[in-house]
């Protein structure tokens, strides 16, 4: 890169305490208008050679608009006491249910509200809880010798730490929030009580997520196999 793109260049530095870039202006206003940056997220403009946070940035300041009612700085991540039925049959796992077993089962678990660039999941770290995401995007990565590969992006309707709900080890990747969502989470203590005091949600709970497993199972075993195929194919 030449030192008349270089100097055009942003990084920006995540609330996971991770930073980002550089990258060009295109790429960091798309960033902002998919909620991965907000005007308090911190900016370090090549041009400038100096960091402030991006409401202050020149080229973004267009794009960051006061909204009605908003608390100042936006609202802090935390739990919420309540959800609607209707918003639990957005998870694909849950939509068999009825609103009835929806409102049983939101009982035993408990919604979080997640700021964007929260770190949700890290991994190697040991955890015992499966995410449901009701609102928002959330990216899983990993960390290649301190550049950030993505390996999924999941929205609405899906789910992550699955694994980790029953043998409670190491998670395999990070799960960072692209922007601010719902979550709600499945603590493996919290599964486990709601197997013996409510087994006619536990069980349709987890048939859904075998089948879901099993869907993501075949298809990573099919695209191992084109791999293969096309590998031996150039030989």
């Amino acid at each position: 890169m030449g030192a008349e793109s270089s100097a055009t260049d942003f990084t920006v530095w995540g609330g996971d305490q991770t930073a980002y870039g550089p990258v060009e202006l295109p790429t960091l206003v798309s960033w902002v208008k998919g909620e991965r940056v907000t005007a308090e997220t911190w900016v370090y403009d090549a041009k400038n050679a100096a960091w402030q946070k991006a409401g202050q940035v020149a080229e973004l300041q267009m794009f960051f608009r006061p909204k009605a009612g908003a608390a100042p700085g936006g609202a802090a991540a935390g739990p919420i006491t309540e959800v609607e039925a209707k918003a639990l049959r957005r998870v694909k796992i849950l939509a068999g249910m009825t609103d009835e077993q929806l409102e049983r089962f939101a009982k035993f678990m408990e919604l979080e509200k997640v700021d964007a660039w929260t770190e949700v999941v890290k991994q190697g770290d040991h955890g015992n809880t499966m995410y449901l995401i009701l609102d928002g995007e959330f990216r899983v990565r990993v960390q290649i010798e301190g550049k950030e590969t993505i390996l999924a992006t999941l929205s609405i309707g899906e789910f992550f730490g699955d694994i980790s709900l029953f043998d409670h080890g190491p998670r395999s990747a990070d799960v960072v929030a692209n922007k601010d969502g719902l979550v709600l989470k499945v603590a493996a203590e919290s599964f486990e009580r709601l197997a013996l005091e409510a087994p006619d949600l536990a069980t349709p709970f987890l048939l859904a997520m075998g089948k879901t497993l099993a869907a993501r199972i075949r298809h990573d075993n099919k695209r191992y196999s084109d791999s293969v195929k096309m590998a031996r194919a150039a030989v």
